[in-house]
């Protein structure tokens, strides 16, 4: 149970701290700040539960994870449900946060931190998505491996996502997360639900493609490490 109420904790860290950025400081931090936000959000916990947990934060995480042979079917669900709770009740907290500017806050019309593409099409997000969950999978799996990064994976990780904030939040949002996208798309309403679908499907893809990768052995399974485990 604990394993469960630190993915709980951790998600909505994750979702709270990076939602934040973008809804209260976005003008004032750029792109940069807020993929540093959620990059560091990552980091921060991978430090602090993943020793306990993991610190997963992420559907498609747990479901590489499991593809990858690493994690029971059980535990699979135990996380996914903690994540996306834990993503909700961030959610929650920012809306009830956002509501308190002065003169009000209007969803609609400002958004609410929610994924979606518009500049581009949804196959150029959906593309996105999905190689950037892969890439992503694949970092996480080798660096916490037993003869990962060691004590190195959290920063590994974090920085990875700071990356891949970078080089997509003009794509699809950048979310590589489906958690990240449900808790905020739920306030926002609108195109951010008639969109999540993207943002479920395409990572979930891309992270189990990259647990076949590295149950094959193609560039090494490895067992992970313990701390992480």
């Amino acid at each position: 149970m604990n394993k469960y109420i630190c993915e709980f904790v951790g998600t909505f860290a994750l979702v709270f701290f990076g939602c934040a950025t973008v809804l209260f400081m976005r003008s004032e931090v750029g792109l940069l700040g807020v993929a540093m936000a959620f990059g560091l959000s990552v980091i921060a916990m991978a430090y602090s539960i993943g020793p306990i947990s993991g610190a997963h934060l992420n559907p498609a995480v747990s479901l590489g994870v499991f593809v990858s042979g690493r994690m029971k079917s059980n535990d699979l669900a135990g996380y996914v449900v903690a994540q996306c709770l834990g993503a909700i009740a961030a959610s929650a907290v920012l809306y009830v946060m956002a509501q308190g500017k002065g003169g009000g806050y209007d969803v609609a019309a400002n958004g609410f931190a929610q994924n979606g593409w518009s500049a581009y099409s949804a196959t150029s997000a959906f593309l996105f998505e999905a190689v950037a969950t892969f890439l992503f999978l694949l970092v996480i799996l080798r660096a916490t491996a037993e003869d990962g990064a060691g004590a190195l994976a959290g920063l590994a990780i974090g920085l990875t996502l700071v990356m891949i904030h970078l080089a997509g939040i003009a794509v699809s949002g950048s979310s590589v997360n489906p958690a990240r996208s449900l808790g905020p798309a739920l306030f926002a309403g609108g195109s951010a639900l008639s969109q999540l679908w993207l943002y479920i499907v395409a990572p979930c893809l891309g992270a189990a493609a990259a647990g076949l990768v590295l149950r094959s052995g193609m560039i090494g399974a490895g067992e992970p490490a313990p701390q992480l485990a």
